[in-house]
């Protein structure tokens, strides 16, 4: 008995000694402007990572992936071209730049199932590519049962602005939602102090809106979270729905 108390308290401790990771779906373009003289195909990756550390997990085929232009949506679905990231499967997204406009890139993954949350997870993932200096449409919504509408244009910002954004869920604005932020670190180059600093954490306020000071250049990833309304059934029981809106910008290195 006392064996099997310590093998539990140790278990106990272990758990309490590994921090939950966060999650986020992931759109990374391999641009976010679109010059004159730059080549006019955006290519983007689709992720579900652990992106503070670079850490991933296998991203099965969205259920739809697109880009919504000049308020019309494009199903871009049958396109996706499967990726492996540090032996993760991802998806590759390509798309050509025809005219000057807002191209807002966005995905619907399939559910994920997290056993460590107890829960599956649904990220509706977008990012907003700026083509031929056109600077309209990027605050347009996709559409999506919970998604984060910019106030702050998303492209054009340096390592030290304020990102600004207002939480919609099923059409309203979601008072008191979390929201978890993280830069994208492949390179490593801002180990985290402590766990506590992996994730930044912002709530919205009576009306949806949060704001978040990027400190450095890169991609960074604004996830809100709800617990949806609807149940999913795993082994015949009835499973929570994470939903997360999230939305991915880019910093440029000041000076650059």
């Amino acid at each position: 008995m006392k064996l099997a108390k310590s093998a539990l308290l140790a278990a106990l401790l272990c758990l309490a000694a590994s921090p939950a990771l966060a999650h986020f779906g992931m759109i990374i373009p391999d641009k976010n402007l679109v010059g004159k003289n730059d080549p006019k195909t955006v290519s983007a990756r689709l992720m579900f990572w652990h992106p503070r550390e670079d850490q991933g997990m296998d991203l099965a085929k969205p259920a739809e992936a697109g880009v919504l232009l000049g308020g019309k949506k494009t199903d871009l679905t049958a396109q996706l071209k499967p990726l492996k990231i540090k032996g993760k499967a991802a998806w590759g997204l390509s798309q050509k730049i025809r005219r000057p406009g807002d191209y807002i890139l966005y995905m619907t993954p399939q559910p994920y199932w997290e056993p460590a949350e107890d829960c599956f997870i649904i990220h509706y993932t977008k990012t907003v590519v700026d083509a031929l200096g056109a600077e309209v449409g990027w605050d347009q919504p996709v559409g999506s049962k919970i998604e984060i509408i910019p106030l702050s244009r998303p492209y054009g910002l340096y390592a030290g602005n304020s990102f600004t954004g207002e939480v919609i869920y099923k059409g309203k604005p979601l008072a008191g939602a979390t929201v978890e932020v993280e830069s994208y670190d492949p390179l490593g180059r801002h180990p985290a102090p402590a766990d506590a600093y992996i994730t930044q954490v912002v709530t919205t306020d009576a009306n949806g809106v949060f704001s978040y000071t990027m400190p450095w250049d890169g991609w960074w990833g604004f996830a809100a979270l709800a617990t949806d309304d609807v149940k999913l059934k795993k082994d015949g029981q009835d499973k929570d729905l994470e939903v997360g809106g999230v939305i991915w910008v880019y910093a440029h290195p000041l000076g650059k």
